[in-house]
């Protein structure tokens, strides 16, 4: 549930904000963010600086320190973004979003142990067309330019090495790109397998 925009019985809205792609929603110990419009990619870094992606989320999504035992945490727009700040008062009125959160991050968490670096990236391709994605002729469409080093730290790999499975899987006719997006064809072979 998307708090309204307008105000309810005379209380003031909180506010709604946009943002560029690329730049980073302010993190706060006492505030959350719901999404209006956009994706949003949360992430940590290892001590030896490798960047942990915790999640993507989209409009009605719900994210923040609050909701996050990582530290640091980071929010970085994926595309432009409209949010809308909440403080605690307001957190009663997204609990949907809430939930939909956790259910989420236990999602991307099973993927992202599921084995192989291939079966994983097959998984999270699958998933962000559900998630994210349009229909399209030759299947489901991926509404978003992620880049080879997104899709990586997603999968707990590196670019290079999902660089060459996004080329065998191409090859194989389970996916292939149109305008620099990726389109899943969820009728062929391994995707049908590993529908999450």
């Amino acid at each position: 549930m998307l708090l309204s925009l307008a105000t309810t019985q005379g209380a003031i809205a909180p506010p709604v904000r946009t943002f560029a792609r690329r730049s980073n929603l302010p993190l706060l110990p006492n505030q959350l963010w719901q999404i209006h419009s956009g994706v949003v990619r949360t992430l940590t870094w290892t001590e030896a600086g490798e960047v942990v992606t915790l999640g993507l989320w989209g409009p009605g999504d719900v994210l923040g320190i609050p909701l996050s035992s990582a530290d640091p945490l980071q929010a970085e727009c994926v595309t432009e973004v409209v949010a809308r700040s909440l403080q605690p008062q307001d957190w009663p009125q997204v609990t949907d979003a809430l939930l939909r959160h956790a259910r989420q991050t236990e999602e991307l968490l099973s993927m992202v142990r599921s084995g192989p670096v291939q079966a994983t990236l097959i998984q999270v391709l699958n998933w962000l067309a559900q998630r994210f994605g349009n229909e399209h002729d030759h299947g489901r469409r991926i509404a978003l330019r992620i880049t080879h080093q997104e899709l990586a730290d997603l999968v707990g790999s590196t670019r290079v090495t999902v660089t060459k499975l996004l080329s065998t899987l191409e090859r194989q006719g389970f996916i292939h790109r149109h305008q620099r997006q990726i389109v899943v064809r969820p009728d062929r072979t391994p995707f049908w397998h590993y529908e999450i």
